[in-house]
């Protein structure tokens, strides 16, 4: 299966896909791809239109991989020792391939260049990447139920949301927030 072709049917929420990733220990590298393509996109297409657009580019890019980081810890922390189910079977290696591949709608964050339509593009790429993220989710940990997978992804973006406020709070700086 080519790279190309998983990435559609990542972004087509195919939870064949994610079940084939989960079991493809040589996909990481695809999924870290992903994720580094998807935080380079919303560091392009949330950058502002000015001089200093390089440097916004370099730290959206880093923000965005940092995030994705603690994002998926908390999803996996949370998924198999606060909200497990009987059947939640699941390593660490496994979620990161399936969510990485969950990154796949986050490519989109780039049309965030065309004029005065960044916050659309990220409203809509952001509810895109979120619902991949719970069908990942769901086939990473064996879940039989849809909302226990939106519970985990919630309470993971809500717990890393706090720890980034608490971060601008400590620094002054305006939050960054999860991506």
């Amino acid at each position: 299966m080519s790279y190309l072709s998983r990435m559609f049917r990542a972004a087509r929420l195919e939870a064949a896909l994610y079940q084939e990733v989960k079991q493809d220990k040589g996909a990481i590298f695809q999924a870290l791809g992903i994720v580094i393509l998807s935080s380079v996109a919303a560091g392009v297409g949330g950058s502002p239109k000015t001089e200093a657009g390089l440097e916004f580019i370099l730290l959206g890019t880093l923000l965005g991989l940092a995030s994705w980081f603690v994002w998926a810890y908390l999803i996996y922390f949370i998924g198999t020792r606060i909200l497990p189910e009987p059947a939640t079977v699941s390593d660490y290696g496994q979620l990161l391939r399936t969510i990485g591949f969950s990154s796949t709608p986050g490519i989109a964050h780039i049309l965030g260049v065309l004029p005065d339509m960044t916050m659309a593009v990220f409203l809509v790429v952001s509810v895109w990447t979120l619902a991949a993220m719970v069908v990942a989710v769901r086939v990473a940990l064996n879940y039989a139920s849809a909302l226990r997978a939106v519970a985990v992804c919630a309470l993971g973006w809500l717990v890393q949301l706090a720890v980034f406020l608490l971060l601008s709070a400590f620094t002054g700086n305006p939050p960054a927030g999860p991506v």
